[in-house]
């Protein structure tokens, strides 16, 4: 009786769907919210890092959106990309009552991390540099003509390296400035003689 409550518990406790038309509606509601063609790789990861969907049921779920119209895959000179149709967009306003809040909530949030994300890659490269003592943190701000900062942190070891970059990736613009937000209030040390 014991095993049988805890094997109950953990079932409420896993928080993957396992229901497709559920998947479908989830993905079809994510696409609508996006606003835009969203890479096919994109959504891919964007579905998969929430947990909430597997592997395979992503793959069930999309093979049906395609079968049967609710998304079309367009090819563009980067690869794929999905397509909310109408019929698509109509399933995510209609049916999204039946995919629960919470689970919708997570996906769009997934997505605006990923996106976000994906800009500051742009605007920031990080690259580890291994050295005979441990590595640098090699950071670069990039504007369109100039590189807005370059800047090497040293940190003993490789994992200490990659903790850095991966703090300054949550808030590279914050980053930044704080940086120049102390450039630019460092005033000059001065020192008291008359003490000695």
């Amino acid at each position: 009786m014991h095993d049988e409550n805890i094997f109950k518990m953990s079932e409420l406790a896993d928080t993957e769907i396992k229901d497709i038309p559920t998947i479908n509606i989830l993905l079809c509601y994510l696409v609508y919210k996006i606003g835009k063609p969203v890479d096919t790789e994109h959504l891919y990861e964007i579905a998969i890092s929430t947990g909430v969907i597997n592997y395979f049921s992503y793959l069930d779920s999309v093979d049906y959106l395609t079968k049967n119209g609710l998304l079309v895959v367009d090819k563009n000179g980067d690869g794929e990309q999905f397509v909310i149709t109408p019929k698509g967009t109509a399933c995510a306003k209609e049916l999204k009552k039946y995919a629960p809040k919470s689970y919708r909530d997570q996906l769009v949030l997934a997505a605006l991390r990923y996106f976000a994300r994906l800009k500051y890659e742009q605007e920031l490269k990080i690259e580890y540099i291994p050295l005979d003592n441990g590595y640098y943190t090699h950071i670069r701000c990039l504007d369109t003509n100039n590189d807005l900062m370059d800047l090497k942190l040293f940190a003993p070891d490789l994992s200490q390296a990659k903790l850095i970059g991966e703090k300054i990736m949550l808030d590279p613009s914050g980053f930044y400035g704080k940086i120049i937000e102390l450039a630019l209030s460092n005033e000059e040390v001065t020192y008291d003689l008359t003490d000695n």
